[in-house]
């Protein structure tokens, strides 16, 4: 900068001594110009970097000290097509504010095009510290299931000051992501995965543009929660996906999807059913409102493959289903197919999940051992004593409130990965408590790995010192996995890779810590007698 203004500063001078304002003026613009142009500053002083992508240029905008890119569409779509390359622009797009999320329920609510959209869902956000480096890439799988959901819920400007650049993703979702036609028209044999190939396209245009936003396309991550991480397992079981991640975090994301081809199919049957169309005018299906069709495919699974109840320890319906094209297999059965074996993988739970909690009301051991007796029978003394021995200083509340749903599949799966694949498996769980509900419910860990604890007022109306180092070294963690696929940093207790038989896992709380198998018998209890209807399914296959 002071090179450039010695160049500039005789002119002003002369400007001065003629009282030439009206050169002076300019010759300071073109100099304040020259200053805002150059991507390389710092992004406080360059609130709106421009950046050249493949299809056209993007402007975005400083946030609390990142730059951001938000809303930049990566593919154009058609309904129940694959996704296709977006159309260029000529102008500057300006990236300023969020893109639709995709058609999904609102529950009453009325929210514009520019809120929600079916043909603009397509869209990613991106957010970087300096567009000249080469840095890790995290890219950002949003909950929601395979139904609902949007980038938006976690903004990724506090992660990328951890020398990383993240990205966010929208995509199609629920029947318009994954209703399966292919046994009613070649031309749709893909639909019933367009969904996920949207991701597929997504993490294409990570490879091609984001080296402009200082990311190294041969570094990237996949993460995500719940659904989002039932989304990283599908994208490590997809052919099309291959090469173009090269790590992955699934966070609470074990649920397990049981649909088959032959489900999905009598499913998508029976929408074509419901709407009164045939084979021969099956692109009639196009032009059906999405509430008329939505509608459809709610009525349609309940005549045909059945209606999934919240908690049922299984999904089917709406989502992924292998093709042996698109998608090898379903993820976490227990494991994944080869294509993936040298990704190395960062797994685990919170302590209370999606569990009902038992914390806001007194209980004594017998009032537990009595609510206990239904789920686990004779086993209930057994479930008791071996809870005792994994958490000495549990409370009797938390018999009833622990994770019953994600974290016995998460082990089943930590041990196959561990010894089928070539790439490293690290096991966590984060056992932190609200002070709101003095529980580790199910994405409560999110605030910390994305470093937000700021915009989670009401998860954590007032933050304190132990948070915010909590935060810190979780949002480290995960940045440091992104880098070298090893999470470890000098401010955690040593990590080692995770095998059945060490049991290694890192407890993240005030005082993170290592254990191993502290609950690998409690959790085959709790895989025994809360898994029953997937068992049952399993034997009875549709």
């Amino acid at each position: 900068m002071i090179r450039v203004f010695s160049l500039f500063l005789p002119c002003f001078y002369a400007c001065l001594m003629k009282k030439s304002f009206v050169l002076l003026i300019l010759l300071l613009s073109v100099f304040v110009g020259m200053q805002g142009g150059n991507s390389g500053v710092a992004p406080g002083d360059n609130p709106a970097p421009v950046v050249q992508t493949v299809s056209g240029k993007v402007k975005g905008i400083d946030q609390e000290g990142s730059m951001a890119f938000l809303g930049i569409p990566y593919a154009k779509i058609e309904r129940f097509m694959p996704p296709a390359p977006v159309d260029s622009w000529d102008t500057i797009r300006v990236c300023d504010h969020w893109g639709p999320q995709a058609m999904q329920p609102t529950h009453g609510r009325t929210l514009s095009e520019d809120e929600m959209s079916e043909k603009n869902c397509c869209v990613l956000n991106v957010w970087t510290t300096d567009l000249k480096a080469r840095k890790p890439v995290m890219v950002w799988l949003h909950g929601g299931g395979f139904d609902s959901g949007t980038s938006a819920w976690n903004p990724g400007m506090a992660l990328a000051k951890k020398d990383v650049v993240v990205v966010s993703v929208n995509h199609r979702l629920n029947i318009l992501g994954f209703l399966d036609l292919s046994s009613c028209s070649d031309k749709y044999k893909y639909s019933g995965n367009v969904g996920m190939l949207d991701v597929v396209a997504a993490l294409q245009w990570v490879r091609d543009n984001i080296s402009r936003f200082g990311g190294n396309p041969d570094n990237v991550t996949i993460f995500g929660e719940s659904g989002g991480g039932g989304k990283v397992g599908t994208l490590l079981c997809m052919p099309p996906a291959k090469g173009l991640f090269h790590k992955a975090i699934i966070l609470s994301g074990t649920i397990l999807n049981v649909n088959t081809k032959a489900m999905s199919e009598r499913l998508g049957e029976a929408v074509l059913n419901q709407l009164g169309i045939d084979r021969e005018h099956i692109d009639r299906i196009k032009e059906v409102p999405y509430q008329q069709l939505y509608d459809a495919g709610q009525r349609a699974m309940a005549a045909s493959i059945g209606t999934r109840k919240p908690g049922t320890p299984m999904m089917w319906g709406f989502g992924p289903t292998p093709d042996g094209v698109t998608l090898l297999q379903q993820p976490f059965q227990p494991g994944f197919p080869d294509i993936s074996s040298d990704v190395p993988i960062l797994i685990g739970t919170t302590f209370n999940e999606l569990q009902r909690l038992a914390y806001q009301q007194p209980m004594t051991l017998e009032q537990a051992r009595t609510a206990l007796q239904p789920t686990f029978g004779e086993e209930t003394d057994g479930y008791i004593r071996a809870f005792a021995k994994a958490y000495p200083d549990y409370t009797p509340q938390d018999l009833l409130s622990i994770d019953w749903l994600f974290r016995p599949k998460t082990i089943i799966t930590a041990d196959h990965i561990a010894q089928s694949r070539k790439a490293k498996t690290y096991m966590y769980m984060f056992t932190w408590r609200s002070p709101l509900t003095n529980a580790s419910q199910h994405g409560h860990e999110l605030k910390f790995c994305f470093n937000t604890l700021h915009h989670s007022k009401n998860e954590l109306p007032e933050a304190t010192a132990q948070d915010l180092r909590l935060a810190d070294l979780m949002s480290s963690s995960w940045a440091s996995f992104a880098h070298d696929g090893d999470p470890n940093t000098k401010d955690l207790p040593k990590w080692k890779p995770y095998t059945a038989k060490n049991g290694v896992m890192m407890i993240f709380d005030y005082n993170c810590r290592i254990r191993k198998n502290p609950d690998r018998r409690l959790e085959e209890i709790i895989n025994r007698h809360c898994f029953k209807q997937l068992d049952e399914f399993q034997k009875n296959k549709h």
